[in-house]
């Protein structure tokens, strides 16, 4: 935790519109996840220092390397040493889920801010979004005016990720939310309380529910380097929070078991109608090959989504920690929080 003189910041609202508990400015706890980050880092922390000082008397920084291949661990021990700040090392790459879960679990802050070591996420949404929580909103998420940067096939497969996670599901994913927001010290204990290893954070956020307000926003560029997720890794990420949050393929499959038992019960009816009227001959093998087939093809997919959902099952069972901390630094009594 640092403790600074500040200047208050600029547009913070009167006293009488704040929420019941809510100071001005809080506590803050701002959580980086860094993965081949170096670069970038040392842009953003002198910005982030500067920014932090000079709107928050009181404030801590929160850098977890997920099993960095550059020298971000370097960066984040000299910064380690600095009033504020505090770094996680992991012991390997868990992905970027298991480091905003470490993030969080050591955050210390009345609010707590989620945001990418890309510079990609201006600090200056972070005061509109401290305002809107002392206001009373309990998260203040980031959503991305538009997606025009972004490939067709990402665009494509990001509007087809949330039409089917939110596809009769009681709980809605907001579209083009990331991990960007603000939450209150509540809704970060809410979500530490789910024991879940498999974590979709965006699934989470919005399953705590709370009160939770949009602030529209334009990503800046990436100062350095590229990012770390590839269609590959991006189809997994989907897959995970299909079967995590929502059962609709399931019964999709219990749906379509029992229309295809009622065509064969039927196609059988008629057949054997035809047969004792009639007199006509059973179809030779072409018709049988080709319903075989059918359901084979049908079986085989109804096996693999139950994998998909067995798989999970099995994570969970095994109970591993969703993350191991190799190092701790900076977490020496000093910075604790008052």
């Amino acid at each position: 935790m640092s403790t600074s003189t500040h200047t208050p910041l600029a547009t913070a609202p009167q006293a009488s519109a704040l929420a019941p508990g809510r100071e001005q400015p809080p506590f803050l706890s701002c959580v980086l996840p860094c993965y081949n980050e170096a670069a970038n880092l040392r842009l953003m922390l002198p910005q982030l220092e500067a920014f932090l000082n000079a709107g928050y008397p009181r404030w801590e920084v929160l850098m977890v390397d997920d099993g960095s291949r550059d020298d971000t661990a370097a960066v984040l021990t000299e910064w380690s040493a600095k009033p504020g700040f505090r770094a996680l090392l992991l012991s390997r790459n868990f992905g970027k889920e298991a480091a905003l879960t470490a993030g969080l679990d050591a955050a210390s802050g009345k609010a707590v801010v989620l945001m990418d070591a890309d510079l990609q996420h201006p600090l200056r949404y972070v005061s509109e979004m401290t305002l809107r929580w002392q206001r009373g909103a309990d998260v203040v998420y980031a959503a991305r005016e538009h997606r025009e940067d972004e490939g067709l096939l990402k665009r494509a497969g990001a509007n087809a990720f949330y039409s089917l996670i939110n596809l009769g599901s009681p709980v809605k994913i907001p579209d083009n939310a990331g991990d960007f927001r603000l939450m209150d010290r509540a809704v970060v204990d809410a979500i530490k309380s789910l024991p879940e290893r498999t974590r979709v954070m965006k699934g989470l956020y919005a399953w705590v529910g709370f009160r939770t307000e949009a602030l529209p926003y334009s990503p800046d560029e990436r100062a350095h380097g590229q990012t770390s997720f590839r269609p590959m890794k991006l189809a997994g990420l989907a897959l995970s929070g299909l079967t995590a949050f929502t059962t609709w393929p399931l019964r999709v499959l219990s749906i379509s078991g029992a229309l295809i038992a009622f065509l064969a019960f039927a196609y059988g009816a008629f057949l054997t109608v035809d047969y004792l009227i009639y007199g006509a001959d059973v179809s030779g093998w072409t018709t049988i090959v080709v319903l075989l087939l059918l359901f084979a093809g049908v079986q085989l997919l109804s096996v693999g989504i139950l994998g998909e959902y067995l798989a999970r099952v099995f994570d969970e069972v095994k109970a591993r920690p969703v993350y191991l901390v190799r190092r701790r630094l900076g977490d020496d009594p000093s910075n604790a929080p008052e």
